[in-house]
């Protein structure tokens, strides 16, 4: 059992990255609520030490914290501000720690909202992947008021290994990560390319994982998910369907600001025809397949 001076957390949202944080946050010994629209995932969770809740206003009723890890923007604003909504059940000077991927203008409004009924709010996109999560070693990169991160710095001590101040204002965070996944989306796509280019010319792809990877080539996308290809596990780790999003929002961003990104624009092309064929919940090296698919490379099966 926690201490009961612990500050008591919600996380909100239970998939592969919010689990993660939520066993993160319980092995630091804080008291942790969990909720998620799939009641297994939260029974789950408290076979694992947890509390769960069936609702958002349920979990975050004495929570000092209270941290959203949903798919997106959309997502965010129903677990907030929609039936059964969190911010209204919250105590007064609580923190929403917001992790989910955004338009920074939407992370910015969302603030605004919260700060308006007297809680608190963080702009704190994540980067990391599922096990950094549950090892609690993610990167976080945030921004919000001094008071904010005080309150929230607990539950940020427990799941972050590198944790970015990256400022005052809300919607940094979300402006930063969104060029981390500009390009995380262009090395996914760029690899798949070259992995299955190198198929189509019948060389041995352990030999060219090995070859790559200790030259300049190299990057981290291609060193982490070219195993997936070797292996041919599809598993989702990180499924297509996010950087179809992700690379979304960087096209409206760019629009927005007319602004140039011709290597995201392509990268959103092959991540979309992945999902087209089928793929969009499979992992995101699956744009190596559709590359198979298309140049008639054979693949590891």
């Amino acid at each position: 059992m926690p201490p009961a001076s612990s500050p008591r957390v919600a996380v909100i949202g239970l998939g592969s990255m919010g689990f993660g944080m939520a066993t993160a946050l319980l092995r630091a010994g804080l008291d942790v609520t969990g909720c998620d629209v799939v009641s297994a995932t939260v029974e789950r969770f408290v076979a694992g030490g947890g509390h769960g809740a069936p609702t958002p206003a349920e979990a975050v009723k004495a929570a000092d914290i209270v941290v959203t890890v949903v798919v997106n923007a959309a997502q965010t604003e129903a677990v907030l501000f929609g039936a059964d909504g969190a911010v209204a059940a919250m105590p007064e000077g609580a923190v929403v720690v917001s992790s989910a991927t955004m338009d920074p203008e939407i992370a910015r409004s969302l603030a605004r909202r919260v700060g308006d009924t007297g809680r608190l709010y963080l702009d704190a996109p994540i980067s990391g992947g599922a096990q950094r999560a549950a090892e609690g070693a993610l990167t976080v990169l945030a921004s919000g008021s001094r008071a904010a991160f005080s309150k929230a710095k607990p539950a940020l001590d427990a799941v972050a290994a590198t944790l970015y101040d990256l400022g005052d204002e809300p919607g940094q965070g979300a402006a930063f990560k969104m060029i981390n996944q500009l390009l995380a989306g262009v090395h996914i796509a760029a690899a798949s390319e070259a992995m299955a280019f190198a198929a189509r010319q019948n060389l041995d792809l352990r030999r060219v994982y090995e070859v790559i990877t200790a030259s300049a080539g190299n990057s981290w996308m291609f060193e982490n998910r070219m195993p997936h290809v070797l292996d041919a596990d599809y598993a989702p780790r990180s499924a297509v369907e996010i950087f179809v999003k992700d690379l979304g929002i960087v096209q409206d961003m760019a629009r927005g600001a007319r602004f140039p990104v011709p290597m995201a624009a392509a990268a959103l092309q092959m991540f979309l025809a992945t999902a087209a064929s089928g793929m969009g919940r499979d992992d995101d090296a699956s744009v190596a397949r559709l590359y198979a698919m298309m140049g008639g490379a054979k693949l590891p099966e």
